[in-house]
């Protein structure tokens, strides 16, 4: 929803008529897909459920996410508007109340929470194909979805309404205010960047998380720094079928790979080995019984293969932007901090780089 100021939800009525409208005419849309050719927010629509299907609840993000690790077993889903993470496993190892970013580090839910983001919670209860989903759901200022989780046949039932009761808000109505969405500064032309401090930055890189300090040093959008990289294959770009040669050939290979997805209020990470690489329904997916991503590839605009130095040796990077120039998704091969790059994926990064190199 492209706003200047904040405002006030549309009419719950009006616009519950007119979603039941749209629900007659397309019964499989989804919510997030339903407030787009509505002209909303998804958080527009959800409220519109309180009181039935619907709980809301105080706005205490890290308390809540800190008893999600009782909840067992569930399905944690982060997606931006062309791309969806979805990882099933357990929430463990949270790091919560430490500055403005959040994590939980395990082998199945790895995570990075930017509460600057985050405005809003719900519980869920919605009817699906197998019965009744029941979720907790967190939203941006401006009305998007940052984070869902889902409960699964495997997750704790009881743990999850107890969570849902001692966290209620004694506010259940169904007006909403929303903040408008950040709008990022324009780039400066490429002319006006201190393009060889920039250079000499980047080679000078000792961990990959150092990268967003460098842009922010020199004032540069990630695209811009990447038009304006090092000589010597330090970003390289390449056509945007690459990301589905790259899971493909990961696929095919059994090598073990790490997949980024996010928005502004979360990052979420997929690190082991993807099997199930196929088209369905319009979009390039990985459908495995743990992990699944589903990719909008016709929102590609910009593919790059993206090497940045560090302690422990050269990493590479397939990146994946939009038209606008935010990233939709970007792939590693596995490893871990003082654990070198795998061999395996910079032979496979090279290979698609020498096929698709644009």
């Amino acid at each position: 929803m492209n706003m200047t100021s904040a405002s006030v939800a549309a009419p719950a009525t009006d616009l519950r008529a007119r979603w039941a409208l749209l629900l007659q005419e397309q019964p499989a849309l989804r919510i997030r897909n339903a407030a787009q050719v509505l002209g909303v927010s998804e958080l527009e629509l959800l409220v519109l459920g309180l009181g039935s299907h619907v709980t809301r609840l105080r706005p205490e993000f890290a308390a809540i996410l800190g008893e999600v690790v009782n909840l067992g077993h569930v399905m944690a889903l982060t997606r931006n508007d062309d791309v969806v993470h979805e990882r099933k496993g357990t929430y463990l190892n949270p790091s919560l109340t430490q500055g403005h970013v959040g994590l939980f580090v395990g082998e199945d839910i790895d995570l990075r929470i930017f509460w600057g983001s985050w405005a809003h919670a719900f519980a869920v209860n919605e009817e699906g194909h197998g019965g009744v989903r029941q979720s907790l759901q967190f939203f941006a200022h401006h009305g998007e979805a940052i984070h869902k989780i889902y409960l699964t046949e495997k997750s704790d039932s009881a743990a999850f309404t107890t969570l849902v009761d001692h966290f209620r808000s004694e506010d259940q109505g169904t007006e909403v205010t929303l903040q408008p969405r950040r709008t990022p500064p324009a780039e400066m032309p490429d002319a006006a960047v201190d393009a060889e401090g920039l250079r000499a930055g980047w080679l000078g890189l000792k961990d990959t998380h150092d990268f967003y300090m460098l842009l922010g040093r020199f004032r540069v959008s990630r695209t811009q720094a990447l038009r304006l990289a090092p000589e010597g294959g330090y970003a390289v770009p390449v056509a945007n079928t690459a990301l589905r040669e790259v899971l493909t050939k990961a696929a095919q290979r059994a090598l073990p790979i790490m997949v980024f997805v996010g928005n502004p209020g979360m990052i979420q990470i997929h690190t082991g080995p993807v099997t199930n690489v196929m088209d369905a329904r319009g979009w390039f997916n990985v459908l495995d019984p743990e992990f699944n991503l589903h990719v909008r590839e016709e929102a590609i605009a910009q593919s790059w293969i993206v090497r940045k130095p560090t302690a422990d040796g050269m990493v590479t990077a397939l990146e994946c932007y939009d038209a606008k120039g935010d990233q939709l998704v970007q792939l590693f091969g596995k490893r871990k901090p003082g654990i070198p790059e795998l061999e395996e994926w910079r032979a496979l990064v090279s290979e698609v780089e020498n096929a698709l190199r644009s």
